[in-house]
């Protein structure tokens, strides 16, 4: 008997190589070759490598020049859930594929169970498809979030071919897949999980739903690293990626967009766990701010952009007499940026943290990855380090320099209105933040260049 032929599958990008190597030849990532059995060519037509024999196959496709294919907004299909439907950009689209990820436990199941629910009470048709659970445990789920009475069809199953027929039978308006790594197809031969398996599985279902019109939204278990699991690849097949956040000891979740083809990018939609699962936060940011009864040391309230979003995120900072080796580290925060930060603040401000350990914290576990977090990251440092509390109802944002400049934020004037909104009174930001036109009633705006500037200001308002 022959041996059965092998072939090594990156797990990053679905490269292969015909033997095993430290590092993949096509996305140079190490140690991320795995072995499977190779699947049988199909046919002997392909051997030309440039395509020459694949002319006499199929004939040419049409052409069509850009400018006069016409452009029209895609319909969407609200879910029922606003914060959800603010991160995929108004709703489900027909044919439309998504995948969402986070760590288990977070509320995944429980939130695509209420959308799928809300759709069906729309009257559309929503089929729910479990790998991991049985129908009996889905309906358990269902009367703890008070779903008595759900419609939702449900389907207890995990071979790609009698999922793919039911749903070409029914033709459901949305269709939940959980997980994608339980489903395998009977096409291959490595186990359900694998890169080959997680690759075809969301192939087919993909080409289902541009088909068909069904909206398919695939579950993907996360990596330790808190990336989704399976090939880079998944990403690049759908149409949007969700990440669902959070800490599971906190009742807040945080649903992510980091890819949208149907809307915008880096949106956020909050929401809060409770007894009967998951409700949209309307106003987030409630959560992110402590609640002192009088200001304290090292604390700035900074006005930062999600999406379309602004939200007011408080900023802790606590600066302490360091050993041999002064600690730096940051919750929520760059930490390489913290760094940055300091040798500013010290080269161009004479403020001196060199012996001392530095921790900065965004407080309710909400991660900031905009650099227009420098100017209070910087001033709750500096208050910390004095042991001089900021004003009551203060607030600040701006980007600093290498050079200690302070650069404007995008969306500034709507930044400073939502501050307003919220009854802050003391604002430092960018001069070219300051509004141009009117002041922004109950706010007192200082308008700063550099970070010298902007201390200076906070020793005026002391």
């Amino acid at each position: 008997m022959a041996k059965e032929k092998s072939v090594y599958v990156c797990t990053e990008c679905g490269g292969t190589s015909p033997k095993w190597l430290g590092k993949c030849p096509s996305c140079g990532a190490w140690n991320t070759l795995i072995e499977q059995a190779s699947s049988p060519a199909a046919g002997g037509g392909g051997q030309n490598r440039f395509g020459t024999q694949f002319a006499a196959l199929a004939g040419a496709s049409e052409l069509a020049v850009l400018s006069e294919i016409e452009a029209s907004d895609v319909a969407r299909t609200p879910t029922g859930l606003d914060e959800l439907d603010r991160v995929l950009g108004g709703g489900i689209v027909a044919g439309g594929v998504t995948l969402i990820g986070g760590d288990p436990g977070i509320g995944k199941s429980t939130l695509l169970l209420q959308a799928a629910d809300a759709l069906q009470n729309a009257g559309q048709l929503a089929l729910y498809v479990t790998g991991e659970e049985s129908g009996a445990q889905v309906a358990m789920r269902a009367r703890r979030l008070g779903l008595e009475r759900s419609q939702v069809q449900v389907m207890a199953e995990i071979q790609l071919e009698k999922i793919l027929a039911t749903l070409d039978a029914n033709r459901p308006a949305i269709a939940v897949i959980d997980s994608i790594q339980t489903v395998y197809s009977d096409q291959l031969t490595s186990a359900p999980g694998s890169v080959a398996q997680v690759r075809e599985c969301a192939a087919h279902l993909t080409r289902f739903a541009k088909a068909s019109g069904t909206a398919v939204v695939l579950v993907g278990h996360v990596t330790k690293e808190g990336a989704l699991a399976g090939p880079r690849v998944l990403e690049h097949m759908v149409d949007t990626v969700l990440y669902f956040e959070g800490d599971t000891h906190s009742s807040f979740r945080l649903v992510r967009a980091i890819k949208n083809r149907f809307g915008a990018v880096n949106e956020i939609g909050v929401f809060a766990m409770t007894e009967r699962g998951l409700r949209g936060v309307a106003n987030p940011s409630a959560i992110f701010l402590s609640q002192h009864s009088e200001p304290v040391p090292g604390s700035v309230v900074l006005v930062t952009l999600e999406g379309t979003r602004p939200m007011l995120v408080e900023i802790q900072a606590l600066v302490d007499d360091g050993g041999p080796s002064p600690r730096r580290l940051s919750v929520g925060l760059e930490r390489d940026r913290l760094a940055m930060l300091l040798a500013v603040l010290h080269r161009h401000a004479g403020v001196a943290c060199m012996d001392q350990d530095v921790f900065v914290n965004a407080v309710g576990g909400v991660r900031i990855t905009e650099p227009a977090a420098d100017l209070a990251v910087m001033l709750a440092i500096a208050s910390s380090l004095r042991g001089k509390p900021l004003p009551k109802g203060f607030i600040a944002f701006g980007e600093v320099g290498l050079a200690g400049e302070v650069r404007p934020a995008p969306r500034g004037q709507e930044r400073l209105k939502e501050a307003a909104k919220l009854g802050f009174s003391v604002a430092i930001v960018p001069k070219a933040n300051a509004p141009k036109k009117g002041a922004i009633e109950g706010l007192t705006i200082h308008a700063v260049e550099r970070i010298e500037q902007a201390l200076d200001a906070v020793r005026g308002l002391e």
